[in-house]
């Protein structure tokens, strides 16, 4: 397989859990069928945007988790407001929401959107992003963890700290649970990952 010039974070995490698919999804010379969970869990980010206040609504496309896999239907936001409310993230204030991305690892462009940034008291930064779907199985987190390790790498970048600054982690917003992988990939691990697959 090579890799095209661009890769989206998703598309990053695809190739740590299963580069044969992602290499067949490549090789598609037409855009796949319409995915009926493609918009899923949308509308709770839209609300948080609206509730962190947001300078500018993105369009519902662009929300993430609108191609989370697992991602909770739209109809089940006022669960979804609920378990947010009743979380510990529900009292704190990021700094930063809907933060676009875009950076090169081994000569390939990353793109990416992380969901809310907040500042810690120890000086240093959380990068969360908001999962509406289920816990996933323990097996698939060393590759969804890719999509962390991109996250925590981008901020430490953006806000010109050390990536030991950083903590990125997924809150699971339903079952109000927070996961943040003890080890994720450095920038070599990263390079790594996406220089075992040659370059178009």
């Amino acid at each position: 397989m090579a890799l095209p010039p661009q890769l989206s974070v998703s598309q990053l995490v695809a190739l740590a859990a299963d580069p044969a698919a992602l290499a067949a999804r490549l090789r598609r010379p037409l855009p796949l069928p319409p995915n009926p969970h493609a918009r899923r869990g949308t509308a709770f980010h839209a609300w948080l945007e609206q509730r962190f206040g947001a300078a500018q609504l993105l369009d519902v496309d662009e929300l993430p988790g609108a191609a989370d896999e697992d991602a909770a239907p739209d109809d089940d936001l006022p669960e979804l407001q609920q378990a947010f409310l009743a979380s510990a993230w529900a009292e704190r204030r990021p700094v930063e929401v809907e933060v676009p991305f875009e950076t090169v690892v081994a000569g390939v462009g990353v793109r990416g959107r992380m969901d809310a940034v907040f500042a810690d008291p120890d000086g240093g930064y959380t990068v969360v992003d908001w999962k509406t779907g289920a816990l996933p199985d323990p097996a698939r987190m060393p590759a969804l963890a890719v999509q962390l390790a991109a996250y925590r790498l981008a901020w430490a970048g953006l806000a010109g700290c050390s990536p030991h600054e950083v903590r990125a982690v997924f809150h699971f917003v339903r079952p109000d649970v927070t996961i943040g992988p003890e080890h994720l990939l450095d920038a070599a691990g990263l390079r790594s990952l996406v220089a075992s697959v040659p370059v178009a």
